[in-house]
């Protein structure tokens, strides 16, 4: 037992070490980024280092598997180095048991992350998303969705419109039971917000306006809206609106925390819209800890050896190579499965079970011969 934490802190110490280096690289090279992106009126050095360490976050927790393989390499040929894994075969423990212990401190180090560094990274990047579009003046999303079903917004020269509508079609397009509400643009010397209300059976979004069928309008500037209320099968409202502005609107799985992904889930669900890269991702968040301990048997698979059988550099590179093919997979199944061609459960689970199968027969092989 004793053996089995004293390996189990040398993989954590290692994992950390790497981590917080990795860390300040990636802050480092993204503070340029944010200094070039933006004009110096527009973000000084206090607000590019506040954007960096707020972006860090989710990329070093989008790095996990890269940083498992890294620490298992050092350790492994830290031990080999001082012949600490000769000695511990010498009291008779086998490869496999002697790498129990990094495992399990992969898989809790997986389900932590999971579990509490995934909230932490959909908070930082809601965060950073807000304080890059105040930066650059570009303005939040369009695009909100919850129970009650989902909200639209669109600006212009005539004022902003706030649309809702119970349901849509899987690109936003086209929405259905659709109300909007438009207000006059500040300074026009109208003394109520609101200036006209319409509901409508559907919209169709095409270049420039919205297309409206049996609906109902009301003018709110007048002393008895719906006394003067009208009623045409078709209509068309101005829109600066477009396709890719209500799709980029939907922002990233990562954004949500996993606590919240499958009401999240379902919300889209019942607003029309497709779900499935949320589910995909949902999956993949919960196969996790199995992938960063699959890894660290890929890197253990290469460097349980003594350092007199030479080849190290060779065997360093064997596994880097595999772990960063396994890694390839892992986001192409992804990607199989956002686009339908694969199963969900399949794109997430398939990848980890097969790094696990293939390095531990690797380990089997070496050892046993």
């Amino acid at each position: 037992m004793r053996l089995h934490l004293y390996f189990a802190w040398k993989y954590l110490k290692a994992f950390a070490g790497i981590a917080f280096v990795l860390g300040v690289v990636i802050t480092l090279l993204d503070m340029v980024e944010q200094l070039r992106r933006f004009d110096a009126s527009e973000i000084a050095l206090a607000g590019a280092m506040e954007l960096a360490l707020l972006s860090m976050p989710q990329a070093l927790y989008r790095i996990f598997p890269l940083l498992a393989i890294l620490a298992t390499i050092a350790l492994f040929l830290n031990f080999a180095r001082t012949s600490e894994l000769v000695v511990t075969r010498a009291a008779g423990r086998s490869a496999l048991r002697a790498l129990a212990a990094p495992v399990a401190v992969a898989l809790l180090i997986g389900a932590a992350g999971v579990a509490i560094l995934n909230p932490i990274v959909a908070a930082t990047l809601a965060r950073y998303e807000a304080r890059a579009a105040e930066v650059s003046s570009e303005g939040g999303s369009v695009l909100s969705i919850s129970a009650e079903g989902l909200w639209l917004r669109q600006g212009g020269e005539s004022g902003q419109t706030v649309i809702r509508a119970s349901r849509a079609n899987a690109d936003g397009t086209t929405l259905f039971g659709v109300t909007f509400l438009e207000f006059a643009p500040p300074g026009d010397g109208s003394a109520l917000g609101a200036v006209r209300r319409i509901e409508a059976h559907s919209a169709s979004l095409s270049p420039g306006q919205w297309h409206l069928t049996d609906a109902k309008v009301w003018p709110l500037d007048q002393l008895n809206p719906e006394s003067n209320a009208t009623t045409v099968a078709q209509l068309t409202v101005p829109t600066t609106l477009t396709p890719d502005q209500i799709r980029d609107s939907f922002g990233t799985p990562a954004s949500v925390p996993i606590w919240e992904l499958p009401a999240h889930i379902d919300s889209l669900t019942q607003a029309g819209f497709s779900a499935r890269l949320h589910r995909v991702w949902f999956q993949m968040e919960l196969a996790l800890p199995l992938f960063l301990a699959g890894m660290v048997m890929i890197g253990a698979g290469f460097t349980m050896r003594h350092t007199r059988f030479g080849r190290t550099g060779q065997m360093v590179m064997l596994a880097l190579a595999m772990g960063f093919g396994i890694y390839f997979i892992r986001n192409f199944a992804q990607i199989l499965g956002e686009n339908g061609q694969i199963p969900v459960a399949l794109a997430a689970w398939s990848p980890p079970v097969a790094a696990i199968l293939l390095s531990l027969g690797l380990l089997l092989h070496l050892e046993d011969g």
